[in-house]
């Protein structure tokens, strides 16, 4: 892929992360998602290791919007919320919406198609894997229809939880947020 294809690609990221940091102006995560992402041609691509790569996840909400979907993550083994790798693609919420319906088997549609949130993680070393950051790009989802899940191969396994007992699954700082975010949306 040439150069100019690879920009392109990535202009409509750098547009969202731009919407982002006008409506999230104290979030510190936003600049250097956004240096990242133009340092990196290929910031798309999982084999990406100067630094990292993109990622996509969502907070799924059930439609009354009371509870999310979290996954027991198999390989971490912590409760999150569903995501996965880019994989070469360049729209995140398309490949949120995708992470969200292989690992839940569930329907699942925008709450809005803006960037509800960031977060830049470590992942420690795992096989040939050296350390490397995930830059994530994470979305609002609902789902449509049957709140009935199927756990996946990438789950030990899958729960709705209400958002105000999430905290007892994870109480870590960038999922606190994302609960805090949902609840002046989900009104």
């Amino acid at each position: 892929m040439g150069q100019n294809t690879y920009l392109m690609n990535r202009n409509k990221l750098l547009t969202m992360l731009h919407a982002y940091r006008r409506r999230f102006p104290t979030e510190r995560t936003t600049e250097r998602f956004q240096s990242f992402v133009v340092a990196q041609p290929r910031c798309f691509e999982r084999n990406c290791w100067c630094d990292g790569h993109v990622t996509a996840s969502s907070l799924v909400l059930n439609e009354p919007r009371t509870h999310t979907l979290l996954t027991q993550h198999a390989k971490l083994r912590k409760w999150l919320q569903l995501g996965g790798h880019c994989d070469g693609d360049f729209n995140p919420l398309r490949v949120a919406q995708r992470e969200a319906m292989e690992e839940s088997g569930l329907d699942v549609i925008p709450i809005m198609k803006d960037v509800f949130d960031l977060d830049i993680h470590e992942i420690p070393v795992r096989g040939d894997e050296p350390v490397h950051y995930h830059y994530d790009v994470r979305f609002a989802l609902q789902i449509s229809g049957s709140d009935a899940y199927r756990i996946s191969g990438e789950s030990l396994d899958l729960r709705w939880v209400l958002l105000d007992e999430v905290p007892k699954y994870n109480s870590e700082e960038s999922i606190l947020r994302m609960i805090h975010k949902i609840r002046t949306i989900a009104r």
